[in-house]
């Protein structure tokens, strides 16, 4: 049985790609050698001047058993992109959270931060208890606290800019029903 290394070398001998796709490819392809060729012809990785050419000493197969090898070979196939799209699900999942969690949602009380939480704790307050989290939150507009987030990157909409423009809206309220009475 090859190593990594020998089939790694022997990739590259019978296709002429770079050490790296050829590393690449036998990754994706769990260190199936023809599996990573047929992988870097997809890609269209492979030189139209070097072919691969592989020989048995047994007789040619029949167009019976060419055609299931060839059935059972895209049935692999589908297994493995199902899994990777499984891996690329997960992964999406660990970003979302990861990016969760280093973004803060910050309680700022006359321009003096109050509070700062991790959005992934704010999120999961609103889905739990949102019957308690959201009413606080808008009370807390009437009381002078503002909110914002720290930490987001690129967004399309001004999470902070709103929020400012809420507890604008909140004090406005709250100095005419004052200049009412």
């Amino acid at each position: 049985m090859m190593d990594k290394l020998e089939k790694v070398e022997k990739i590259r001998e019978k296709t002429g790609v770079s050490y790296d796709d050829a590393r690449s490819a036998l990754e994706a392809c769990e260190y199936d050698v023809l599996d990573a060729i047929v992988y870097l012809e997809k890609l269209g990785k492979i030189n139209g001047t070097k072919t691969a050419s592989y020989s048995t000493n047994s007789e040619i197969a029949s167009s019976d058993e060419f055609a299931k090898a060839q059935q059972t070979y895209n049935e692999d196939c589908q297994k493995k992109t199902f899994g990777q799209a499984v891996d690329k699900f997960f992964s999406w999942c660990g970003k979302i959270i990861k990016k969760s969690v280093e973004t803060k949602f910050i309680v700022l009380h006359h321009n003096e931060q109050a509070a700062e939480i991790p959005v992934l704790a704010l999120v999961l307050l609103m889905v739990i208890a949102f019957w308690v989290t959201i009413p606080l939150l808008i009370i807390g507009l009437f009381f002078d606290f503002k909110y914002h987030f720290r930490g987001v990157g690129k967004v399309t909409i001004d999470l902070n800019d709103m929020c400012d423009k809420a507890a604008d809206a909140c004090g406005s309220i709250k100095n005419d029903n004052k200049n009412n009475e």
